[in-house]
């Protein structure tokens, strides 16, 4: 029985897509390897997004082609192929076949066309429109870890920000159906699953190509009441400026939507934002999260920045650093800028040195450290409940995370107990780091001062 080893780069919404390669190979008699050297079939689902991440993915390429053994496959997928094909094909000789972000439900057909007859040159599955929510496999596009489950809602992206190579890669957006979405929440509540993270390039834009008027707030509708056993779905890759109030009381009203919104803002200066074509109103952010964190408690707020974007001056940098120490985000993840050649931004070049962006980036991640300690110790003495991830039974802890806690970008609970992975545990808070709480089982330590309930609010009827 032939055997495949997929390697996938980047975010989770390549993960994903990772998933569903291996079912469709899966189905069709392939059986997964622990090593690439197993296998009949390597799959490197590659990154593009930024210049470091391309870097990454071509030198596992190139380390994969020089180790091929005799009649092993090697594909590229991924972004960096939809964006790069030929230069791909140019740089790693020793691959066979490439495939985009559009095509992944094509695997099957390029690996038996691979198999079937040699060919001098890579054969590419590289079309030029998104086919997300036309699957005609029927192949779930949902990737589980543990107890969580990524659901991919849309694909592509349509807004116009000028450092953002996403809509070069991916195309405009593309919304699955709802009722797909629902389908496929249902199986994962089959399989057990106890989170479903709702993923997109834009989450706040999922059915705007449907012509749904604020449709993340209808999906949320939908999900919770077509999966009520499910405790929690969070949301990821919120827009500003799309926010609405009607998500908002969503997100209050429905108690299994986790308290958490990730909003990558970029940066907080108006002149910035602007040259970034990003939404510059500054007053909106502060009224839309002081609304937010009045409507649901215990609100834990994720953002993103870019520092050194070309033209950022002393002054708009001060500024965002005055805009974190305002806010108090619980998690703030930070990037240099990275010059992206296509981009609208690759006209204003690079000029920012990179010891000045390196310089700008750990001052801005010495002011949001001890914000985030405090927002952590804050938790000392409350009872949170926490997925278990994984176990340690040489030193009898257990690791998982809160609602607070996106898997691979934010923080983990340790637990001094060996747990159920996959379980959701009431926990504890006993100790705060910077990024991670320490805790105990509920049970074994008394119940403690419980994190203060979230209010259900009487939800308001509706008129067609």
């Amino acid at each position: 029985m032939p055997k495949f080893h997929i390697i996938s780069l980047g975010c989770a919404k390549n993960t994903v897509d990772a998933h569903s390669m291996a079912d469709l190979l899966a189905r069709d008699g392939y059986r997964p390897a622990d090593e690439p050297e197993q296998a009949d079939v390597v799959i490197v689902n590659t990154c593009g997004f930024i210049g470091p991440a391309r870097d990454e993915s071509y030198q596992v390429l190139q380390d994969l082609a020089a180790a091929k053994k005799p009649g092993q496959l090697l594909i590229a997928a991924g972004c960096l192929t939809q964006r790069y094909g030929q230069e791909v094909a140019r740089r790693v000789p020793g691959v066979d076949g490439i495939i985009g972000t559009r095509r992944w439900m094509d695997i099957l057909d390029l690996v038996r066309r691979l198999r079937q007859t040699p060919h001098p040159q890579p054969l590419y599955h590289l079309p030029a429109t998104p086919t997300v929510g036309r699957d005609e496999h029927g192949v779930p596009r949902v990737a589980v870890q543990g107890g969580s489950a990524y659901l991919k809602i849309a694909d592509g992206c349509r807004r116009p920000c000028a450092f953002c190579a996403i809509p070069l890669i991916k195309g405009t957006l593309v919304s699955r159906p709802l009722e797909a979405i629902v389908h496929e929440a249902r199986m994962l509540r089959d399989a057990g699953v106890q989170e479903i993270i709702l993923i997109a390039q834009d989450t706040t834009d999922y059915g705007h190509d449907l012509g749904l008027k604020d449709g993340l707030a209808h999906l949320l509708e939908a999900l919770t009441d077509a999966v009520p056993d499910v405790p929690w779905i969070r949301v990821l890759y919120a827009y500003p400026g799309y926010v609405t109030d009607r998500l908002i009381e969503v997100m209050a009203t429905r108690p299994q939507i986790v308290p958490y919104l990730d909003m990558p803002l970029q940066h907080a200066h108006p002149a910035t934002l602007r040259r970034m074509r990003r939404p510059a109103n500054i007053d909106w952010v502060y009224r839309t999260l002081e609304k937010m964190r009045a409507a649901i408690p215990n609100l834990a707020l994720r953002t993103t920045f870019i520092v050194g974007y070309p033209g950022e001056t002393e002054e708009e940098f001060t500024a965002l650093l005055d805009f974190v120490r305002d806010i108090q985000f619980d998690r703030v993840g930070a990037f240099r800028f990275s010059y992206e050649e296509g981009t609208a931004s690759a006209a204003l070049g690079d000029p920012i040195p990179a010891e000045v962006k390196q310089a700008r980036w750990e001052r801005l991640m010495a002011v949001q450290q001890p914000i985030s300690l405090a927002r952590n110790q804050a938790q000392v003495g409350r009872t949170l409940e926490v997925l278990i991830e994984g176990v340690d039974h040489e030193h009898g802890l257990s690791v998982g995370r809160s609602y607070r806690d996106a898997p691979e970008i934010d923080g983990l609970v340790l637990v001094e107990a060996v747990l159920p992975v996959g379980a959701l545990v009431p926990v504890r808070i006993t100790g705060a780091m910077v990024y991670d709480l320490v805790g105990v089982p509920a049970s074994a330590a008394g119940a403690g001062e419980p994190a203060p309930p979230r209010p259900r609010r009487r939800r308001k009827r509706r008129r067609a």
